[in-house]
């Protein structure tokens, strides 16, 4: 007999997928795009949500029809490179950065300012809430419940509670847009969505989706599928009226904070003003619930798949990964800020392409052809991208200031289509190739 979910199960899975991608920087963000594209709001807010929503949501899908892991996704590359890449994924969007930031975000946002910003707070800090972290992930097969049915209906109803005051309370009216925004509101919306990195989420996340619904009895791949763009459509449909709602919050906070102020420090200015200190203390509690299921996601997703290649049981890795994390998260937000987005800058343009030219595969004589140089071309440019955002700027070549769409942090898309007509040809005029079973 076939098994099924039930309607509640599913609404569930579909919760848990949201909580799983809003993080602390999905709710800080979006404020600041409203805050600096002022009178373009929408405008920028459509750019930004094809970048924030639409990418991750097309990954799940991406991911359901392969039946669930970015190894399973990237088999056109070849399994080594494919390794590669999903290790380089999991440890960018796990121990290295992430998982860190999410401490760190919720220490800053709730901690920070009752015991002071020093390390020894932080310390402890990150010394109880990994150990809450380590202690959810230790049962994979309970994530259902303790996320999909407690935590995130909890983070949903905070969530809803900062929507609906921002509708009905706005603190004052838009204030006219920052340069970037008047120039081009479009894609400087769209270029921060992409920013957001919940693409690389979504792969990661893609394989605890399918587990959670395996962890129900379904092994039937159509269903799986199914259950998994369901929840991805609910997490989509979630994401977008959160984002929505937060961008309306930052465009009328013009007149209590400064508009280069963080998303962070609007927030609390708007929270502080509609609901006084009760506020403050209610921001701190639904910053530290987003950034906690986050933070557990990461690492039952990093365990599991870095189960499959270290001679560790996941236990053990959900302890080695909890610790590696809570030693990171003691540099301090700023650093590892810092840090992550040149890495995250150069890795996100292949992702992207791998997602994308995934549902093609159909289209072509031999999908190798076409997937690996069309990626490679754009992890090359996209590390001319990275460089840009470091110290050593200066020694890149003249001509990588002056590539088309340069400017917007988006260099990278114009070789990656010339790369992938070349191919497309290449594979049309050699036909199809004679293949064993295995291929």
């Amino acid at each position: 007999m076939t098994h099924r979910l039930t309607v509640k199960d599913i609404l569930a899975l579909g919760f848990m997928t949201f909580a799983l991608f809003v993080g602390a920087g999905n709710i800080i963000f979006p404020p600041m795009v409203g805050i600096q594209s002022g009178e373009h709001v929408w405008v920028a807010a459509v750019g930004f949500l094809l970048t924030a929503v639409g990418l991750p949501v097309i990954t799940v899908i991406a991911l359901a029809r392969v039946g669930g892991g970015i190894d399973a996704l990237s088999t056109p590359i070849g399994k080594v490179a494919g390794v590669v890449l999903a290790t380089v994924c999991y440890l960018a969007v796990g121990p290295l950065f992430a998982t860190p930031r999410t401490a760190t975000v919720s220490f800053e946002v709730g901690i920070a300012p009752i015991a002071g910003d020093g390390p020894l707070p932080l310390f402890i800090y990150s010394l109880i809430y990994f150990a809450l972290v380590m202690v959810i992930s230790l049962y994979p097969g309970k994530l259902l419940d303790t996320v999909g049915h407690f935590l995130a209906p909890l983070k949903i109803a905070a969530l809803t509670l900062l929507g609906v005051a921002a509708l009905l309370w706005p603190a004052g009216g838009t204030i006219p847009a920052t340069a970037d925004y008047q120039r081009a509101a479009f894609s400087s919306g769209f270029v921060n969505g992409y920013l957001t990195m919940d693409t690389l989420g979504a792969m990661v996340f893609g394989i605890v989706i399918v587990n959670a619904a395996r962890s129900r009895g379904i092994d039937n791949a159509a269903l799986l599928t199914r259950y998994t763009v369901l929840a991805g459509v609910i997490a989509g449909v979630g994401l977008t009226l959160v984002y929505l709602s937060l961008f309306k919050l930052g465009a009328g906070s013009g007149a209590l904070v400064d508009q280069n102020a963080n998303g962070a420090a609007i927030l609390h200015a708007y929270v502080q003003q509609t609901f006084g200190d009760m506020g403050s203390f209610f921001l701190a509690a639904l910053i530290f619930i987003a950034c906690m299921v986050t933070a557990v996601g990461l690492t039952c997703a990093c365990a599991e798949f870095f189960a499959q290649y270290l001679p560790w049981s996941y236990k053990t890795l959900v302890f080695v990964l909890g610790l590696f994390s809570m030693v990171v998260s003691n540099l301090g937000l700023s650093h590892l800020i810092q840090i992550s987005i040149p890495v995250l800058t150069a890795i996100y343009p292949p992702c992207i392409v791998l997602v994308v030219l995934s549902f093609t595969l159909n289209w072509w004589n031999k999908s190798s052809r076409i997937i690996a140089p069309t990626m490679l071309v754009s992890l090359l440019f996209g590390i001319l991208d990275a460089i840009k955002t470091t110290g050593f700027k200066e020694a890149l070549p003249a001509f990588s200031q002056h590539l088309p769409l340069a400017d917007q942090g988006l260099a990278w898309l114009p070789p990656s289509l010339v790369m992938l007509l070349a191919v497309a040809l290449v594979d049309r005029l050699k036909g199809p190739e004679q293949v064993s079973v295995h291929s």
